[in-house]
């Protein structure tokens, strides 16, 4: 392989590590701010939402996606018993069966 394609490669791997290491070693073992830390308790539930709901909500049509707040959207009725049993759980991976085996059977059942 030529040399820049390994130096880019490199770059890469750089670039990519550097943001997820950094933070690790700065800020282990030390307490933050309550402000900071309830800012930061906030990400994952802001990022999960900005994933779910677009998907959830909206046909997956991309050339015109429209609102789809109806019981024959199947994703949507799916995800009522998979939050059920993610707030019940607390489990990744039940949630994770339980969301594959509710969209499964309204798949079938609905179309």
């Amino acid at each position: 392989m030529d040399k820049s394609l390994w130096i880019i490669i490199g770059g890469m791997a750089l670039v990519t590590v550097l943001p997820r290491l950094l933070p690790i070693m700065l800020l282990s073992g030390r307490r933050l701010p309550l402000a900071v830390a309830r800012w930061l308790s906030l990400i994952v539930p802001a990022i999960l939402s900005a994933l779910l709901f677009p998907e959830l909500l909206f046909t997956r049509d991309a050339a015109a996606r429209t609102f789809a707040l109806s019981a024959s959207n199947t994703f949507l009725m799916a995800s009522v018993p998979t939050f059920f049993v993610a707030w019940k759980t607390k489990s990744l991976y039940k949630t994770i069966i339980a969301g594959i085996v509710a969209a499964a059977v309204l798949r079938f059942f609905v179309g």
